[in-house]
């Protein structure tokens, strides 16, 4: 089992409606707030030229934050997955879910098993699937947070991202997203 270290910097996830005083670049707010599929809006916006890679999956402990969130008990584990999401060559979205144990149980089993297929698709196809509020946070020093980011040019910038629990049959899972530079340059249309 692989154990996380504890992160200097702990992002500060809020929900919309606190983020008074926390502006959100005009260029990053349709992505962070849009509820439907992240990867749907991802294949369009690539023309269909998307892909996921994996960068690691497997059962570690989660951070004690993701473990309050999703309502575990303190030193259990969960399956653990971080992605990177592509258009061609460019990683465009940093993807981190954590998957309770009890989750992978009956018709989500196949949760644990999606390879190089992506999340989102899954979920967003499950008729079970329900969504809890969006939360969104500024993450500086988001390589420490997520050492697989390390081979992503991220430069130090703020590096904004969103999570949520999803449920599916009854069942939670996290998912935190976060947007990477490329995505939000000027050049690249939203």
């Amino acid at each position: 089992m692989q154990r996380i270290p504890a992160p200097n910097i702990a992002p500060r996830w809020l929900p919309k409606h606190r983020l008074i005083g926390h502006p959100v670049p005009a260029r990053v707010a349709p992505w962070l707030f849009d509820s439907g599929s992240l990867t749907s809006r991802l294949i369009a916006h690539c023309a269909g030229r998307f892909h996921v890679r994996v960068l690691s999956q497997g059962w570690q402990r989660p951070t004690r934050e993701e473990t309050r969130r999703l309502g575990m008990r303190a030193g259990r584990v969960a399956l653990v997955r971080e992605v990177l999401l592509y258009c061609d060559e460019t990683p465009l979205v940093f993807a981190r879910s954590v998957i309770p144990r009890r989750t992978l149980t009956g018709r989500q089993k196949y949760l644990g098993t999606l390879g190089n297929r992506p999340l989102g698709a899954a979920l967003f196809s499950d008729p079970s699937m329900r969504r809890d509020e969006l939360e969104v946070a500024c993450l500086r020093g988001a390589v420490a947070l997520y050492p697989a980011l390390g081979s992503v040019d991220i430069s130090g910038e703020c590096v904004w991202g969103r999570r949520s629990v999803f449920r599916v049959g009854g069942k939670p899972l996290l998912v935190a997203e976060m947007f990477l530079p490329r995505l939000l340059a000027d050049d690249v249309p939203p």
